[in-house]
């Protein structure tokens, strides 16, 4: 069976981050195992992180069937077709972008079929890892299977834990079986505030974990080099893998 691991949160919390650091987990523990990063963040910056090419979205690809498919070809062959051809596959593992989203006009129908297109997708892989948008937008369109794990990720910061609890109310909203729903802070220095921790008391899900702030990510970036080149003794590389495994266990 596929396991889904779904990260969302506000903008500048990292979470795209930590989907990638996940990702590289799977690789480096589950020899054998397949695993699809699906970036549903319209934003697409989780192929720099993994360090794969992006050339299209299925944001693309819809707005690329309302103008019409080929010749004895039904749309839904067309987008299926369309949509497996648009997942980069790299040594370790593939990725799946979504993009932008919806423009003007009904999508109603497409959408309907990208579901399927991509559930059936999912399906071929051991593990799938969906960097979310801070609406949870996609999540909230169901394209993609049942989520195993959401975890919902914040700042250091009251602001953030505010968005962080208005999200615990949306994940609840979804029509999709959320399993099991896990707050995250990251980028903490040092110990964390004893106003934040109260504040991670108030909430009705549970804290899964605390991720420092690593400097080394600010220079990876600055570089331009993938995030899943971090040694595996950095501090967030460890705090991450301690995440999966408690996932995983």
């Amino acid at each position: 069976m596929t396991v889904t691991i779904a990260v969302a949160g506000k903008g500048g919390t990292g979470k795209t981050t930590l989907a990638g650091l996940l990702v590289r987990y799977l690789i480096r523990n589950r020899p054998g195992k397949k695993v699809l990063a699906i970036d549903a963040d319209p934003s697409s910056n989780l192929h720099l992180v993994l360090g794969l090419p992006l050339t299209q979205t299925v944001g693309d690809i819809r707005e690329e069937s309302r103008t019409g498919v080929g010749p004895g070809q039904s749309r839904t062959e067309w987008l299926n077709y369309a949509v497996r051809m648009a997942v980069e596959e790299g040594d370790d593992c593939d990725l799946l972008a979504m993009g932008r989203p919806e423009g003007q006009g009904c999508y109603c129908a497409a959408n309907h079929m990208l579901r399927s297109i991509m559930d059936g997708i999912a399906a071929s892989y051991d593990y799938v890892v969906m960097d979310n948008e801070a609406g949870m937008e996609h999540l909230s369109r169901r394209t993609t299977r049942d989520v195993d794990h959401l975890l919902l990720v914040s700042d250091a910061s009251l602001r953030g834990m505010a968005a962080a609890e208005a999200m615990v109310g949306l994940s609840r909203e979804l029509e999709i079986n959320v399993r099991n729903i896990y707050l995250v802070i990251n980028r903490v220095i040092g110990e964390m505030p004893p106003t934040l921790r109260a504040k991670t008391e108030t909430l009705s899900i549970p804290l899964l974990a605390v991720l420092p702030y690593d400097p080394l990510l600010v220079e990876f970036d600055g570089q331009g080099r993938p995030l899943v080149e971090l040694p595996d003794d950095a501090p967030i590389s460890e705090a991450v893998a301690s995440v999966a495994q408690r996932l995983l266990a």
